[in-house]
């Protein structure tokens, strides 16, 4: 059995709440003057590590890398997993568990009921 890690792509918040339950791998985006490049900078990083099992990225910075995350998902390895976590100001998903139901399914074939 193969060791991946979880990592996470925030602002300073996020960042620093996920370090507090054992997340070791980061990247802080401070500011809004260069975050789409930062972020897009540390995707395609951890994009090229083979190690790499679960990117957690924060919603709002989840536009600067539509085009990247819309592309790992349809290719036909599964890993690594792009999950999209709001931001304290809220989501910009009218229903939660409608858009959450929908990634599942799409990345694992079939509907999941909790």
């Amino acid at each position: 059995m193969k060791h991946l890690d979880i990592t996470v792509i925030g602002d300073e918040e996020l960042v620093n709440a996920l370090r507090l339950t054992g997340i070791s791998r980061h990247y802080t985006i401070k500011g809004n003057h260069d975050a789409a490049e930062n972020v897009r900078k540390a995707l395609t990083e951890l994009l090229a590590e083979p190690d790499i099992g679960i990117v957690i990225i924060l919603e709002d910075y989840a536009q600067y890398v539509e085009d990247l995350t819309t592309r790992i998902r349809k290719q036909k390895s599964t890993l690594p997993v792009i999950v999209e976590v709001p931001s304290k100001f809220g989501t910009k998903h009218p229903d939660v568990k409608v858009h959450y139901r929908a990634l599942i399914r799409e990345a694992i074939g079939f509907e999941v009921e909790v």
